[in-house]
């Protein structure tokens, strides 16, 4: 996958709205997209329909040189070898983690990502060290419905404090992006917005171009 800070559209897989989908089918559709990074988040899967599922990905996304995001499940992210695996801050700091480092082994090229929803929690992720920090939901977003939106402001003091790549998130579709944008975002998330367009590749490639 390319550097991080390289990196500009965050797409997903999320089984919530595969309707029927093939996943594997779906992530060649956001490769072909312009993705550059690519997580499996299956809220409501066993670990291993969850591993099932990564398993056909994977080769979809290396073939691409896309990065490849297991959402909450770190020890399925080792094993398959994900590049990148994205926690909570419930999944992170609850568990008693303090920094990142204490996730990766001497031969892993892991990466973490936190996701954050406040400016506290923000520098509370940056000084565990994380690779990238999701900052939102910006918006009301079906993908959490009962998460507060943090509105745009997080996002202007994100652009203003934060030295590590951060991707705005929630409820960001083409008509909210230029405000999100304005707000000094330069990498962005994208869920429904592109999951539940009528060509997924085109939609993809839709923000890509804005986002260039």
């Amino acid at each position: 996958m390319k550097p991080l800070a390289d990196c500009k559209l965050y797409t997903f897989v999320d089984t919530a709205y595969l309707y029927g989908r093939a996943p594997e089918l779906v992530a060649q559709q956001l490769c072909d997209g312009g993705s550059d990074l690519i997580q499996l988040r299956a809220k409501n899967s066993s670990p291993d329909e969850i591993r099932a599922l990564a398993e056909k990905i994977l080769p979809v996304t290396c073939r691409a040189n896309v990065g490849f995001v297991i959402n909450d499940h770190l020890e399925i992210a080792r094993e398959i070898g994900a590049d990148i695996c994205h926690l909570g801050q419930e999944d992170f700091f609850d568990a008693g983690h303090t920094h990142v480092d204490q996730l990766k082994t001497d031969k892993s090229k892991l990466k973490i990502g936190l996701s954050t929803h406040a400016p506290v929690q923000a520098q509370r992720a940056l000084d565990a060290g994380a690779d990238y920090i999701a900052i939102g939901p910006i918006y009301a977003t079906g993908t959490k419905p009962a998460a507060k939106p943090v509105t745009l402001e997080y996002a202007r003091w994100a652009a203003m404090n934060v030295n590590v790549p951060w991707f705005a998130i929630g409820g960001i579709n083409l008509q909210t992006l230029e405000a999100v944008l304005a707000a000094g975002a330069q990498r962005i998330c994208v869920v429904s917005a592109i999951l539940n367009a009528p060509d997924v590749a085109r939609a993809c490639s839709e923000f890509r171009n804005r986002l260039t």
